[in-house]
């Protein structure tokens, strides 16, 4: 009897060890132009987001994340590479991603580990091998040749034309319920909304049951509306993109309502997919061993300083929701360190238990090294006559930037006493020994991303 106890008592130790090295499933789901405050958990008192409020008070809450560029293309390069754009070098107009990239990707390092690899949605960058990085994947965005709502309906589930949102929660669904039992898997969900549909004139599409959604609510008006703060933007700021959107989604009342409660119905059919996705996990006993990573591909302006879109280095561009939800672990909790887009493929490779390759430059968003992130460089090289490039360095208490081809206009916020960026410090006597270290800290930091550019093919391909 005491020898069978034993042998009992190891199987248990042995049934544990199990339980505590076996790889987690990983879904890591991306929304386009998703602001940071968008989201019920983050304080917005309208917005209705049960599903990712759940996944925020469960898991880890970032409330200081951003993207190292506001745009979709060098954003989701970046998520992809793990790299600043200063180092990857991809945005619009680029061609093709450079495959020594690719090949020290998230997707090129999971799948080599033994991982089943997914991913449905907006791809965001342009790569002829698609295909191959994936076990399994669609790309697709929104369809620019309509003008109307088929920009957001033109895919379709058992013959009926479906919103995209609700074909991409549907191929995750399938993709839960149909992947292998012996290998873990790692899906990337890559949602349009709740982006704008650019070429139409409503610009924001949902499905018709969100009709009614927000319908008898007033949205209040963007903080920073008057034109003191419009008329402060250098003149290329004041013509360029950024304000023709305004025009396009919010340049009278009636439009202004409809694009707000436009974009937060997108959100929230975003947030209603979720929910269907963890029913779908929790039907395959998948649940309790299943990450969910959420974050924003950039921040979005909804008409402060009545500008539209990102692009430029304010707050609004750059701030994201950021979660981590981890049902092996404790939640709940808030980490107020900086987190950033290039951070994602470390706590891929951190969860999945494999060697992150040294190119990359991010931090594991469940590293105890997070928090030793003071500062960090954000960037939009893209050299467009309508989207003025420029770069800047935040602090925890500072923010400096400057345009690329215009270097003598300078901006600087003391963030500590101006959290929403109204009064440049740049000009002012007091403040110029503050401003010449951070463009210096600034500038150490670019030739640094320079640097391991130029040294990537030296790089550790590991």
């Amino acid at each position: 009897m005491r020898t069978l106890f034993l042998i009992f008592i190891c199987m248990l130790g042995s049934l544990n060890t199990f339980s505590q090295t076996k790889k987690p499933n990983i879904i890591f789901i991306l929304t386009d132009d998703h602001r940071w405050d968008a989201l019920g958990f983050a304080g917005n008192q309208i917005i209705q987001t049960p599903e990712m409020d759940k996944l925020a008070s469960d898991g880890n809450f970032f409330e200081n994340a951003f993207v190292t560029t506001p745009i979709c293309a060098a954003s989701r390069a970046s998520i992809l590479t793990g790299m600043y754009e200063r180092t990857h070098g991809y945005t619009f107009g680029q061609g093709n991603i450079k495959q020594a990239y690719i090949d020290q990707s998230y997707p090129i390092l999971l799948k080599n580990s033994g991982y089943y690899i997914g991913f449905f949605g907006k791809f965001g960058v342009n790569y002829p091998g698609f295909d191959q990085l994936f076990d399994v994947g669609e790309s697709y965005d929104r369809n620019g040749a309509f003008n109307d709502r088929r920009g957001y309906f033109f895919k379709m589930i058992d013959q009926d034309t479906v919103h995209l949102t609700r074909y991409t929660g549907q191929k995750a669904i399938d993709f839960i319920r149909e992947s292998p039992k012996e290998k873990p898997f790692m899906l990337s969900l890559s949602f349009s909304a709740p982006h704008a549909h650019d070429p139409a004139e409503k610009q924001y599409f949902w499905s018709p049951e969100y009709d009614t959604m927000y319908q008898d609510l007033v949205i209040p008006e963007p903080l920073m509306k008057e034109d003191s703060y419009f008329q402060a933007q250098p003149e290329y700021v004041r013509t360029g993109e950024n304000r023709t959107r305004w025009y396009w989604r919010f340049d009278t009342p009636e439009k202004y309502q409809h694009s707000v409660k436009g974009y937060y119905r997108m959100i929230s059919e975003v947030d209603a997919e979720i929910g269907k996705i963890r029913k779908a996990l929790e039907e395959k006993g998948l649940a309790e061993n299943t990450v969910i990573i959420l974050m924003g591909d950039n921040g979005y302006f909804l008409g402060e300083r009545q500008l539209a879109g990102k692009w430029l280095m304010y707050d609004n561009s750059l701030r994201v929701p950021l979660i981590v939800f981890d049902p092996r672990e404790k939640g709940g909790k808030r980490v107020d360190s900086f987190a950033l887009n290039v951070d994602v493929p470390s706590t891929i490779s951190n969860l999945a238990g494999v060697k992150s390759p040294k190119s990359w430059q991010g931090i594991s968003l469940i590293s105890p090294k997070l928090s030793q992130r003071k500062e960090f460089l954000t960037e939009h090289l893209w050299q467009t006559p309508i989207i003025p490039p420029s770069e800047a360095i935040r602090t925890e208490h500072w923010k400096y930037f400057r345009y690329i081809n215009d270097p003598k206009h300078e901006e600087l916020y003391d963030l500590s006493v101006d959290p929403l960026e109204m009064n440049n410090l740049a000009e002012n006597p007091a403040y110029q020994a503050v401003l010449k270290d951070l463009r210096q800290r600034m500038e150490k930091k670019i030739e640094d991303y320079l640097e391991d550019k130029i040294d990537f093919d030296k790089a550790d391909q590991s």
